[in-house]
């Protein structure tokens, strides 16, 4: 390997480096999984703190204010910095491989993205060390918001801003990739469906995080720079902040779940060996909910008075997202019918989603019905409603999706035996958890309180709730063990691990050589890998000749580039407070960096380097790219 030396031949620091420079989507993903497990862990220790307060009534383990920022903090870090980077990881690792792609369209970005989200999140929880985390709630509402005392909402602001961005970025990126870069004969109706999730989901971040942007463009000018965008004194609105939020904050949950739909929809297959039962019927059912998802947002807002007609309106909107996602289902369900089963790990979260997500869409259609909706508001209904679909669906897709996907990003096999562990710790617990959480909704019981009193007949479910949290943590416990225990054994796996790998990111060899195809495959239809065995062949038919392959330079830029708008955050968070003349500097370094760093990307000419044919035709001789 004349241009690039293998990571496992280099040092601690070599290794460090590689990562901190690396544009290699495999390595990006990897970068996504730790940083968003990471948060995952962070997030959950949030949530065990929120049971723990609220396992016996009048507890005083945390106080009311510490209690506003956990739970702000909570749905933040797992929407933003947990659920959204897990799926970027695995769309990262294996969209371009599905579709027969050397990297992403724009490797240079794909780093960018991830540094920026990196660095925006970690912004986002130094918050707890300087001065107190954010306490409006995740949706951060106007009134609330504006009102908050010290500096955790500009935290909140300005860490989702840069965060934002990176998403972003990703999505315009996969977007790219897609269309431009699938291999010959990869038509669109010949795509897996995780990459046509992975498509829908990245069209949706280009049209969803802009109001997003916007909304916290304007909370930032509110809080540090004067403006009155949300102050109804100064002829600003308060509700329009709902809407911003909201046109961003629907989507974004079929931005989280469809890549997860698009994580079983190949789990399925394999493990039932038949092919995706109305392939065509699902990508329909994807884009429509895609379309559909951006006409129900007012269904947040039932009760802030916007009137009948718009009520009616989005109740009927919500109503009829039901149906693609009810296609879905009946098409998972005909899948399995009459395979030939075997219950993995992914396959046993891949059953348990059903029912789970199905009782999620259950409750969320009576939330449609405004009227109901009246009742059900800001109760602990609503928390039940969307923790069924986000872990039911989300979670359990990101836990199938490791399991599924780890041998391809590590090379190595996650205990099955520890993953059943797991399994059931985790299911149990989750449905203990939130099933009851329900009936204390209907009970009366508000949601993002505190404490409540003894004798109103919520300690039972409050304590159930709270066991069942244990239960999910022990599960998760348990995952981190099989993780540590699996890359310290370190068995290299091979190619096509499960046996039954039917698209094409189960065709290459394992370890996935950096340039990913040596040569282009040959794409005959739906499950590419699939008919290539079934003609008793072990490998994709090439569609090119061995030659040279293009590839990109590794690049300290992204990382450069997001540590100063990281800088530049506190500067501009600072500015408006008594004796911090350093803030405007700050503010003018940072975006220096920033900005001398895209500079410097922009007048230095990076042509990449070329793999020259000779050396692939060694690789072969030798036997991969050992």
């Amino acid at each position: 390997m004349s241009t690039i030396a293998h990571t496992q031949k280099k040092g601690f620091a070599g290794t460090v480096w590689e990562y901190l420079t690396t544009v290699d989507h495999k390595k990006i993903a990897i970068l996504y999984l730790l940083a968003g497990g990471f948060f995952f862990i962070v997030g959950g220790i949030e949530a065990m703190m929120i049971r723990i307060q609220l396992a016996v009534p009048n507890n005083d383990f945390v106080s009311a204010g510490l209690f506003n920022e956990i739970i702000t903090m909570h749905g933040t870090t797992m929407i933003f910095l947990a659920a959204m980077p897990l799926l970027f990881a695995f769309m990262n690792a294996v969209m371009p491989l599905q579709i027969g792609a050397r990297d992403v369209a724009f490797p240079f970005i794909n780093a960018l993205g991830f540094w920026l989200f990196f660095f925006g999140g970690l912004f986002l929880n130094l918050s707890w060390f300087l001065g107190g985390a954010p306490d409006a709630g995740w949706t951060s509402y106007a009134s609330l918001s504006l009102a908050s005392e010290g500096h955790g909402i500009d935290f909140y602001a300005l860490g989702l801003q840069i965060s934002g961005f990176g998403t972003l970025m990703g999505g315009i990126n996969f977007l790219v990739t897609i269309i431009n870069m699938r291999a010959p004969g990869m038509t669109y109706m010949r795509m897996p469906l995780f990459t046509w999730t992975t498509f829908v989901a990245s069209a949706l971040i280009l049209f969803a995080f802009p109001p997003l942007t916007v909304g916290l463009f304007m909370l930032i000018f509110d809080r540090m720079f004067g403006s009155g965008f949300f102050d109804v004194s100064m002829g600003g609105n308060t509700i329009i902040w709902e809407h911003f939020f909201w046109i961003f904050g629907h989507p974004e949950v079929y931005i989280l779940v469809l890549p997860a739909f698009g994580i079983f929809s190949e789990i399925f297959p394999t493990f039932a060996r038949k092919r995706l039962f109305g392939y065509s019927s699902m990508v329909f059912a994807t884009v429509l909910i895609g379309f559909l998802g951006f006409m129900v947002w007012a269904h947040h807002m039932f009760t802030t008075g916007l009137g009948p007609i718009a009520n009616a309106i989005f109740a009927v909107a919500t109503m009829a997202i039901a149906v693609p996602t009810g296609i879905k289902i009946f098409n998972w369900i005909l899948t399995i019918w009459g395979g030939s089963i075997e219950f993995t790990v992914p396959m046993l979260y891949a059953v348990a989603f059903i029912p789970s997500f199905v009782m999620g869409g259950v409750t969320g259609v009576m939330q449609a019905a405004a009227p109901a909706d009246y009742q059900f508001h800001d109760s602990y209904f609503i928390v039940a409603h969307f923790h069924y679909v986000i872990v039911g669906g989300i979670v359990l897709g990101l836990l199938g999706g490791a399991h599924f996907y780890w041998p391809l990003m590590f090379g190595t096999m996650l205990s099955e035996k520890l993953g059943k562990i797991t399994f059931v710790l985790f299911l149990v617990g989750f449905h203990l958890t939130f099933f009851i959480q329900h009936f204390l909704g209907l009970m009366g019981m508000p949601r993002r309180v505190w404490t409540f009193l003894e004798g109103q007949g919520l300690e039972t479910g409050n304590l159930i709730s709270s066991i069942g949290a244990a239960f999910m943590a022990l599960g998760i416990i348990v995952l981190l063990v099989n993780v540590v225990i699996t890359q310290k054994n370190n068995v290299q796996v091979g190619r096509d691990p499960w046996k039954d790998g039917r698209t094409l990111e189960w065709a290459l060899p394992s370890p996935t050589p950096y340039y990913n195809f040596k040569q282009l495959p040959l794409v005959r239809g739906l499950d590419a890998f699939w008919i290539e065995k079934l003609e008793g062949k072990t490998e994709m038919t090439p569609a090119e000749p061995i030659g040279d392959i293009h590839m990109p330079n590794n690049s300290f830029m992204p990382f450069v580039i997001s540590l100063g708008l990281f800088i530049a955050a506190f500067g501009a968070m600072y500015h408006a407070d008594e004796g911090k003349g350093w803030a405007i500097p700050v503010l003018i370094i940072g975006m220096l960096i920033t900005f001398g760093a895209m500079l410097y990307r922009s007048i230095k000419d990076d042509h990449g380097y070329h793999i020259h044919k000779e050396e692939l035709l060694d690789d072969a001789g030798k036997g991969g790219t050992h």
